[in-house]
């Protein structure tokens, strides 16, 4: 359910809406290298732009879940923060962008995912931003020098031979896992303690054997999370790959939300 960002939640809803100003940068550029916008020979309505990070205050934070949005030939924004997704109508003011008539999503997530939310609205609701697209990438820079930069999305990650981070259940952005489809194996860490198991894949499904984890003890927050991602074992999961997302479910219930680092 969408709604005007004005209403609850409003650093969620700012958040996920200050992703429009890509939408009204890329849908409005024009030639000219010296001005640091796109002509014809570059589209950029219809097109996936992936939020690669967001620099603030000289720190570079990379984003933590799939964060994207496309633009229509007609002027509309729509996308996904991450956490919420978004719609809203574009506009372009030269080379600088701003948006209008924002509706989200209202929902809280782990907090990895909200932290870069919050960077991503401080940076992109700090004024006007100056468009700097090329090379299939796009930046946009606020009036105190803060950037956040994009690039063409492409097709789903594979799920071999990537680095899967864990988003949710939180473990602090320690657990992740990696399918090594030569070896028909998974391995990673769950959070506190490394494991690694069998993997079969086939027709939308992984069936995870035994696990052989080691044997430290951590933070409770940490063991809980482990304690989540072990019902993931000696079952067969249903999964689904929507770009750098991944979502595994498995028989019992148990789903676990992914993010592609590489």
């Amino acid at each position: 359910m969408y709604r005007q960002k004005q209403q609850q939640r409003m650093p969620l809803a700012v958040a996920a809406a200050v992703l429009v100003p890509f939408a009204a940068a890329c849908g409005n550029e024009q030639a000219g290298a010296g001005s640091g916008s796109a002509g014809a020979e570059k589209p950029v309505t219809g097109i996936r732009w992936t939020v690669d990070s967001v620099t603030v205050d000289g720190t570079t934070h990379r984003a933590t879940s799939d964060a994207y949005m496309t633009l229509s030939e007609g002027g509309k924004a729509e996308g996904h923060y991450g956490c919420n997704g978004f719609r809203a109508d574009a506009a372009l003011d030269g080379d600088r962008v701003r948006f209008a008539a924002v509706e989200t999503t209202v929902k809280a997530c782990d907090e990895p995912l909200m932290d870069f939310e919050h960077l991503l609205g401080k940076t992109l609701t700090d004024g006007a931003l100056r468009t700097e697209p090329g090379n299939d990438r796009l930046t946009l820079t606020s009036e105190g020098g803060d950037t956040v930069r994009l690039s063409r999305g492409g097709g789903n990650t594979p799920l071999y031979g990537t680095e899967w981070r864990i988003t949710s259940p939180d473990a602090a952005g320690r657990a992740h896992l990696t399918f090594d489809e030569e070896k028909g194996t998974v391995s990673g860490s769950l959070g506190c303690n490394r494991a690694n198991a069998d993997a079969t894949v086939r027709d939308g499904h992984i069936t995870l054997g035994t696990p052989a984890t080691t044997r430290m003890v951590c933070e409770d927050s940490l063991m809980e999370a482990e304690k989540r991602l072990l019902r993931l074992f000696d079952t067969t999961l249903s999964y689904r790959v929507d770009h750098r997302n991944m979502t595994l479910t498995s028989e019992n219930g148990t789903t676990v939300e992914a993010f592609a680092t590489g």
